[in-house]
């Protein structure tokens, strides 16, 4: 009997949809290894960025220190002992001739009258002495006695009178030792410090008592070693307090040390304000600016386009719409902006924010069509275009 025919010749049968499944997923796999990989664009980072422009500029540096008096004496005792006073503290103001400490005084006492005892003796000596040439020069007007036993009475008399004059000596010095056990003040001032305490006992010369003299005061500051020479020229010192940052005061750079210090590595500088006002008083923070104009043309920057690139200064370079480190030499600040010694040159264009967000090699694209207008308009003026809003360098950094 012959099989029945399908009623939808249409329809595939059952069997067939497997097949058919398989050749179409491996058309779809044919398909899609012969089609191109879909290309990464290149990412653009948006800068802000100027063009330089080099002039004459205010190069300025700033330190801070300490006021000081110009000169502090580090006062002690010329003899040693035991103190067992103490007549000032620290801050106090002291007087010419006003005492500071003393020292106990019973063994210079003792030994001032040991030397008035020896001066006693030496003075009877003398005068006994002195009688016995008188009796024997008469004796030998008379020539009872020869010149012999006269020279020999001459002779005793030189003696007595020479010891005489050493127990004298003797005694005032020691006189002097008994009255150095009084520490007193040379001039008039304030007390800076105190080393020693009462109970404690000190050596000649051991520095006690602190003194800074009133009058003339300075400030002292740590200049960096790559500073020194470039601030030695300055001329225009200005100082300001912590206290009042509004208030210029004239200072002129009298001391600069010619050995750094070991422990900051940077060079002293004492610079002196003879004209101090009142208010400006000993241990006060201050900040000592040196300025001058530059003689050759300089580059300013603004801070922000700076950053740290291993252990130099560095700041982006725009050339071909990318972006290279170039390492630069600061040399100072001028008001807000930063001079650079060396390292760019006029007409590179530099980037100002947005300098922690790229990499060698970055292409990048500079914002705002309005400021590099301005920018190159101030370049056909002679001058150094002006630095970004702080509005557009926030706006750039978060690009």
């Amino acid at each position: 009997m012959a099989a029945p025919e399908n009623p939808c010749p249409s329809i595939m049968p059952l069997q067939s949809l497997p097949r058919l499944a398989l050749l179409a997923l491996s058309s779809l796999a044919l398909l899609a290894a012969c089609s191109k990989p879909v290309e990464k664009a290149e990412e653009i980072r948006p800068v802000r960025a100027i063009r330089l422009a080099a002039g004459n500029v205010d190069v300025a540096a700033e330190f801070s220190g300490e006021v000081r008096a110009r000169i502090e004496s580090r006062l002690g005792f010329r003899v040693g002992g035991k103190i067992i006073a103490r007549k000032v503290d620290v801050g106090a103001i002291v007087k010419r001739g006003q005492v500071l400490m003393q020292l106990d005084p019973q063994d210079m006492q003792l030994a001032q009258a040991q030397a008035n005892a020896g001066l006693k003796a030496a003075e009877s000596n003398r005068d006994l002495a002195r009688a016995e040439l008188k009796r024997y020069q008469d004796l030998r007007e008379k020539n009872f006695v020869s010149q012999a036993v006269l020279d020999s009475k001459e002779t005793a008399f030189k003696a007595a009178q020479a010891s005489y004059e050493q127990a004298l000596a003797a005694f005032r010095n020691q006189s002097n030792q008994a009255g150095y056990t009084t520490l007193v003040s040379d001039v008039d001032g304030v007390v800076t410090g105190v080393d020693a305490e009462v109970g404690q006992v000190v050596a000649p010369g051991t520095p006690v008592v602190r003194v800074a003299r009133t009058g003339e005061k300075e400030i002292v500051i740590g200049i960096p070693e790559d500073k020194v020479d470039v601030l030695r020229r300055m001329t225009d010192v200005r100082v300001r307090t912590w206290a009042r940052p509004d208030e210029i005061i004239p200072g002129k750079l009298r001391e600069l040390s010619p050995v750094a210090d070991p422990a900051t590595r940077t060079y002293t500088a004492k610079i002196a304000i003879p004209n101090a006002p009142d208010h400006v008083k000993l241990g006060m923070t201050a900040y000592v600016a040196f300025s001058t104009k530059s003689q050759d043309a300089m580059i300013t920057l603004p801070l922000t386009a700076l950053f740290q690139d291993k252990s130099a200064t560095a700041v982006w370079v725009v050339e071909n719409g990318a972006v290279k480190a170039v390492p630069v030499q600061v040399a100072g600040s001028s008001g807000n902006e930063i001079v650079v010694a060396a390292g760019i040159s006029p007409g590179q264009t530099i980037v100002t924010a947005g300098v922690n967000l790229l990499k060698p090699g970055q292409k990048v694209k500079i914002l705002g069509g309005d400021a590099a207008a301005k920018d190159e308009k101030a370049l056909a003026s002679g001058r150094n275009p002006a630095p970004l809003a702080p509005a557009a360098l926030n706006a750039g950094a978060g690009q």
